[in-house]
């Protein structure tokens, strides 16, 4: 056996003591051996806050994503690495690939996000000004800041790489580092990555760490700038949410527990219908994928009971065609459960349904003709699901689902419901009304739904699958917690701080302008100006023009918008306006052409316009003002040396009437090349 080691401190360390075995799921060998005991735990958490945490708070938030897509780079080129020791486990390639490339992807999706939507910064102004004060001296802002401590994640077995790298990808977002601590019966995977991920050397040192082994008495040593993850079962998750050291310093505490998630076929869905054929392979589906080992797996199959024996037929011919057995052998298409343990765990819990009245309809026994950690899958039908309390309480964690049928919605309700919270249901349906009336009575108790139909299913990605851009957790028995869900999960490893000032000094401290606070105005139009030379707050007030009639009729003639306050003076004057009034999209396009200047310079594109408002109706004789001011700068990263750098700059503007008094915000985003760049010859 080889020993796995732990990563801590910066160096590979080995403990000493108890060793725990991790064997091959195949062929029972023991090929790993485990121990942490004796290791510093105290001083991993040092070295990551002071060294880790360090060097990732002085990078920006862009510099962090760029961070995150080198690695995402990194370790698809070093796949096939880690799909040899997932082999190990029982998995199949495809089961693999969604452990190993859907967390890659993970990477990819956050960097994305980084750099797409976050400041070039190491501070995140959360939201807009917030005005306190009648003159608009006195104002407040929301700031997000890295907390300084360190993201502790405690993951389940069943997916070694995926289950690390997407608490991973928001946590340095966010510029936290993270002690890593799987499960051990899949540890030797997580390690591969991790140590991939050290050998890269794109991290900076002490942002990752990794414990194979028991957390021993990690969590004794964590403060109130930590924060803790945890993925597993509800009972164990409830037992490290009490640990004292998280209550005593109120240490933030996510979790996400496996759950008796649902699948429930809508009575409107008769078996010729594409529905119905959907339903049975999603069910299949996630009964198997991954041997039936995911946190998102359908356990609950409620359908109406005048669809009992053509629901219960085709699963039946479904399932009895899965070959199950060694993934490395040709035509299988189920691999194996984790080990030996995970098996006996699963016949347990199977013996604890039928004792609670479940009737078996296929598998529920360990068939000692499939190789190693293999289970069948197992289809179980409750007869009286609103008595049985086990059925939405005991999950075989393999692939294992109940069949349960419903009388009326209201009672297919009561059954999604009854599992006292889940991560995923699954509602297929292509009635819209019944897709409502399920959202209304359902929402509550699951933290995703998925309503699957014909229009749907061909570009679905699935029941279990948690995407990045989605919150994956849920309420009650799922934990009560969110993970992913986009920049969500970003800010879950950040602190977020009320600060109030003048306009003018949250502007500084957020290197945002906002309305109200000073501008700085010279000669030199801002649109001259490359963006290293642009800074917030640099503005520019237009000289004026008046609107006319002739404007208005002008532009109806070439836009073709001749609505009546526009053009019926009869009719205008019994609006709500009381006179015709002056286009809104032409006082917008007047601005343009009040501070737009015509020459060739750095801006080289006007490529968007957010959060437009028209305040006040502008009407014939009536004089309009423009300032544009530089709000914020964000750096465009260079794919190639070839590629003009630049940089978006986001301007707002304010139109004004005579008498002061705006009539118009907005903002516009502008494309501005930097200055060691050269810009086109001809205007964009």
């Amino acid at each position: 056996m080889q020993k796995l080691t732990s990563f801590m401190s910066g160096e590979w360390q080995s403990g000493q003591g108890q060793e725990r075995a991790i064997y091959h799921a195949i062929t029972d060998e023991a090929l790993w051996e485990v121990t942490s005991e004796g290791l510093d735990f105290a001083d991993a958490c040092r070295y990551a806050r002071e060294v880790g945490g360090s060097a990732l708070r002085t990078m920006t938030f862009l510099e962090r994503a760029a961070m995150l897509k080198a690695v995402a780079k990194h370790l698809l080129a070093d796949k096939e690495r880690f799909y040899t020791l997932s082999a190990q486990t029982g998995a199949t390639r495809t089961d693999g690939w969604v452990d190993i490339e859907g967390g890659i992807g993970t990477l990819f999706t956050y960097a994305g996000l980084g750099s797409r939507e976050l400041p070039d910064d190491t501070l995140w102004p959360e939201d807009a000004l917030i005005p306190l004060s009648k003159e608009g001296g006195f104002a407040a802002r929301h700031f997000l800041t890295s907390k300084q401590g360190v993201a502790v994640h405690i993951n389940a077995f069943n997916f070694p790489c995926w289950g690390m790298l997407e608490k991973l990808a928001p946590t340095w977002l966010a510029g936290m580092p993270a002690i890593i601590k799987p499960a051990t019966a899949t540890a030797q995977v997580t390690q591969a990555m991790v140590a991939s991920i050290v050998e890269s050397g794109l991290v900076p040192p002490g942002a990752i760490s990794l414990i194979c082994g028991s957390a021993g008495d990690l969590l004794d040593h964590l403060d109130s700038q930590d924060v803790v993850t945890f993925t597993g079962s509800a009972a164990t998750g409830q037992q490290l949410r009490s640990h004292p050291t998280l209550v005593r310093h109120s240490i933030p505490f996510t979790m996400e527990a496996d759950s008796l998630n649902c699948c429930v076929l809508a009575e409107d869905v008769q078996p010729n219908d594409t529905e119905f054929g959907l339903f049975i392979r999603e069910v299949v589906r996630e009964m198997t994928a991954k041997a039936g080992q995911k946190c998102t797996a359908i356990r609950r199959i409620i359908i109406p009971a005048t669809q009992r024996e053509a629901v219960q037929s085709a699963l039946l011919t479904k399932l009895s065609a899965i070959t199950v057995g060694d993934p490395n052998q040709s035509g299988i298409k189920m691999g194996t459960l984790i080990n030996r343990q995970q098996q006996r765990d699963v016949q347990q819990q199977v013996n604890t349904l039928r004792d609670a009245g479940c009737e078996v309809l296929l598998g529920g026994d360990i068939d000692p003709q499939l190789p190693g950690a293999s289970y069948p899958p197992t289809l179980l039908y409750c007869p009286n699901p609103d008595a049985t309390v086990q059925v939405h309480a005991v999950e075989a964690f393999g692939p294992v689902a109940t069949l349960m049928t419903y009388r009326d919605t209201e009672h297919a309700l009561a059954l999604a419901r009854a599992g006292g919270g889940s991560l995923v249901a699954t509602f297929v349906t292509a009635n819209q009304d019944r897709a409502r009336q399920f959202i209304l009575g359902a929402a509550r108790a699951h933290g995703r739904i998925q309503i699957l139909n014909e229009a749907s299913a061909k570009e679905s990605t699935g029941h279990g699958s948690p995407l990045p851009q989605l919150i994956h957790g849920g309420p009650g028995r799922a934990g009560g917690g969110e993970e992913l869900g986009g920049l969500r999960a970003v800010k879950h490893y950040l602190q977020r701080t009320a600060v109030q000032g003048s306009p003018t000094m949250l502007a500084a401290i957020g290197q945002q302008w906002v309305r109200g606070a000073r501008v700085q105005e010279d000669a030199i139009h801002p649109f001259r100006k490359y963006f290293e030379e642009l800074q917030p707050g640099d503005s520019l007030l237009t000289h004026r023009r008046t609107l006319t009639e002739t404007d208005i009729v002008n532009f109806a003639c070439l836009s073709g918008d001749h609505f009546y306050a526009h053009m019926d003076k009869i009719g205008a004057e019994a609006s709500f306006f009381g006179e015709r009034v002056v286009h809104g999209y032409f006082v917008i396009a007047a601005a343009a052409g009040l501070f737009v200047d015509a020459g060739v310079g750095p801006v080289i594109a006007n490529y968007g316009m957010e959060n437009l408002r028209f305040l006040l109706p502008v009407k014939p004789g009536d004089t309009i003002q423009a300032r544009l001011t530089c709000q914020q700068k964000t750096l465009k990263r260079q794919r190639s040396a070839e590629e003009q750098a630049t940089g978006v700059v986001q301007w707002a503007v304010e139109i004004t009437n005579q008498h002061q008094e705006a009539v118009a915000l907005y903002s516009i985003l502008t494309l501005v090349a930097r200055k060691n760049s050269d810009f086109p010859s001809t205007a964009s």
